[in-house]
């Protein structure tokens, strides 16, 4: 058969030969078949199993029908949200509706709900009552237990109740998705299928879990915020596949929502069939009347080189979702995906990025995470660099030269993340040199985050000095080079332990380096992550300590107003916040003043006397409005 898409209806189920799917895929993105989409991914996977599936993008979740498109799949539906979670591709940290969608066609907004997954379960279970469901993605999978849903201010169920759902596959999937098709397949009922690793599934008794963790019941963490916090740590603590230990969390009703260990990672040999399935590599052609999907446009000349993030910061999900070990595509299976890139009619000469979560992570952190897991109460990177970490970016060097002699290659980008104090840890002290003069486009965007170490040490981030030295080692190479190529940090206002003075010290730091950010990033509280459970609680859940957490929407805009206090429309809010702060020596004249005094109007003209009326003189003074 000729590579194509997948069904999406059932004129293209009997151009296949097809009377029914044995699974139907619904997800809140538009269908494009690339595997930088996870309904391509997994869909793909199956197919290459053995398995027919299908895909119903962005149904109507208002019209039951629009479910029931390709019938009743054989052994189940498979639900996700898309690549986001639908909140967040719904709402602004404001909790403002965004006005596009970047994974809809022609961008337009309102083609999915809020909370999809829940919504298209609780369809399907209206019109298909006893047809297995299985949830996946990023927003099943950071919701997987008792979550902090920020958007609507509340603790929340697993996801696995409120959606009616069966199974979650939670992480990166291809692996538990496999066996849960075996299994369905094979004849088991789907309540039996409570023993695959990467797996939630619910439960009326823990009599045949004998090696569960406990956690403590939902009622209990309605009540108690510190009991949230501890919670939160132990599913943190137990998210490695090796290490990681099952987790049960008890409902009313004797239920119990039951988290199985993490699947194993992937190998590169692995990770190369995966990439190597037979994708379209663009959108679905019915979409082509809207212009695309601008989602695809951000990634179609990009290269994904890796998975997983020993960095670890706080407010990142991606510990709960890929996990901290680092799995790796091989130099053949890069260069021959870069290949095909080159053929594409709009190629252009540049691919875009060669990454992933952090594009210079090319290893596991240390030797021993493969058979012994990453450390439980420790971080690679942070505090400082772990005295077992491996530092080396001989591997990636070497894949980017590769990528670099491909012909019809002008340049090859990386956009995806640097982590600089991995970058300096590396003694052989290479790739800064390869990285400046081949793989920067004039301007490198790096991810600070904040310079106030208090804030930094909640971030999970290192400390401002290493910052500062990566800035004097990148200017120095530059020159080196006779290069004019920049530095564009990334910051974030109000995260959890930002203080107004913390706030205060950023912009110190931004009027000594002369620039102003054009967009500035405030915290924003996703399911799952440590500075999501520090903002909900008020403690660090790693020490219990407590943490100031900046929650007024006027504090966070002060927050903000002083990342960009050069702007005269946050004047009133900027002087507001140096009040507070008491630091009132930065309003003034001076070169190190942040705004200046405010001004008052001039002195009225002498106005020409009326005839037959006394002469008088008045100043008049007003404040201007600001």
């Amino acid at each position: 058969m000729t590579r194509d898409f997948l069904p999406v209806s059932q004129a293209d189920m009997k151009k296949r030969g097809w009377e029914q799917c044995d699974f139907v895929y619904i997800t809140g993105d538009a269908y494009i078949d690339h595997p930088s989409f996870g309904t391509a991914i997994i869909s793909r996977v199956l197919e290459a199993h053995g398995y027919k599936v299908g895909i119903i993008s962005q149904p109507d979740w208002k019209d039951d029908g629009s479910i029931a498109v390709l019938g009743e799949p054989r052994l189940g539906f498979l639900v996700s949200g898309g690549n986001m979670d639908s909140m967040v591709n719904h709402y602004a940290v404001s909790k403002k509706r965004r006005k596009t969608d970047a994974y809809t066609p022609g961008g337009i907004m309102g083609k999915r709900p809020d909370y999809a997954v829940v919504v298209y379960c609780n369809l399907i279970r209206r019109t298909f009552p006893k047809a297995p469901i299985i949830i996946g993605g990023i927003e099943a999978s950071l919701r997987r237990l008792a979550h902090y849903d920020y958007w609507s201010d509340k603790l929340k169920h697993s996801i696995l109740i409120d959606s009616q759902a069966d199974l979650i596959s939670y992480g990166m999937g291809e692996r538990s998705i496999v066996e849960i098709a075996d299994a369905l397949d094979s004849g088991l009922n789907v309540r039996d299928i409570t023993f695959i690793n990467g797996t939630v599934y619910k439960t009326s008794s823990l009599d045949s879990v004998y090696d569960a963790i406990l956690l403590p019941s939902f009622q209990e963490l309605e009540k108690d915020k510190k009991a949230y916090a501890k919670s939160f740590y132990i599913q943190y603590s137990n998210t490695d596949p090796i290490t990681g230990k099952r987790l049960a969390e008890p409902y009313r009703d004797n239920l119990y929502v039951v988290q199985n260990p993490p699947s194993a990672p992937l190998s590169t040999e692995e990770m190369d069939q995966v990439y190597g399935l037979p994708y379209m590599r663009a959108w679905h052609p019915s979409y082509d009347k809207e212009g695309g999907v601008p989602a695809f446009s951000e990634i179609k000349f990009s290269l994904i080189s890796n998975r997983g993030c020993f960095g670890s910061c706080s407010f990142c999900a991606l510990t709960f979702h890929q996990g901290r070990i680092i799995q790796a595509r091989s130099h053949e299976s890069l260069v021959e995906e870069a290949q095909l890139l080159t053929q594409e009619k709009d190629f252009k000469g540049y691919i875009h990025d060669v990454g992933g979560p952090t594009a210079n992570f090319r290893y596991p952190a240390c030797g021993k995470q493969l058979t012994h897991g990453a450390c439980k109460n420790k971080q690679c990177l942070f505090p400082e660099p772990c005295k077992n970490l491996r530092a080396d970016h001989t591997d990636y060097i070497e894949l980017l030269r590769k990528l670099r002699c491909i012909p019809k290659v002008k340049k090859v980008f990386i956009r995806s993340g640097i982590r600089f104090d991995y970058l300096l840890a590396d003694s052989k002290g290479k790739f800064l040199e390869e990285l400046c003069r081949y793989h920067v486009s004039g301007q490198l965007k790096v991810a600070p985050e904040h310079v106030s170490d208090q804030v930094l040490s909640l971030m999970g981030k290192p400390q401002n000095q290493v910052y500062k030295r990566f800035c004097g080692e990148y200017r120095k190479m530059n020159e080196k080079l006779g290069l004019k190529q920049y530095l564009v940090p990334y910051l974030m206002s109000s995260h959890p332990g930002s203080t107004m003075k913390a706030a205060v010290e950023l912009a110190e730091y931004l009027r000594d380096l002369g620039y102003m950010p054009e967009q500035v990033q405030d915290f924003y509280p996703t399911p799952s992550t440590i500075s999501t459970c520090m903002y909900y609680t008020g403690l660090d859940p790693r020490t219990m300590k407590p943490v100031y957490v900046p929650k007024n929407p006027h504090e966070k805009a002060m927050q903000r107003a002083l990342i960009q206090y050069r702007r005269p429309e946050n004047r009133a809010l900027v002087e507001e916040a140096l009040k507070l702060a008491k630091r009132t020596d930065l309003i003034g004249y001076g070169e190190k003043c942040l705004i200046r005094p405010e001004k008052t109007d001039p002195p009225q003209a002498k106005a020409a006397p009326k005839p037959g009326k006394k002469k008088t003189i008045r100043n008049i003074h007003k404040k201007k409005g600001n």
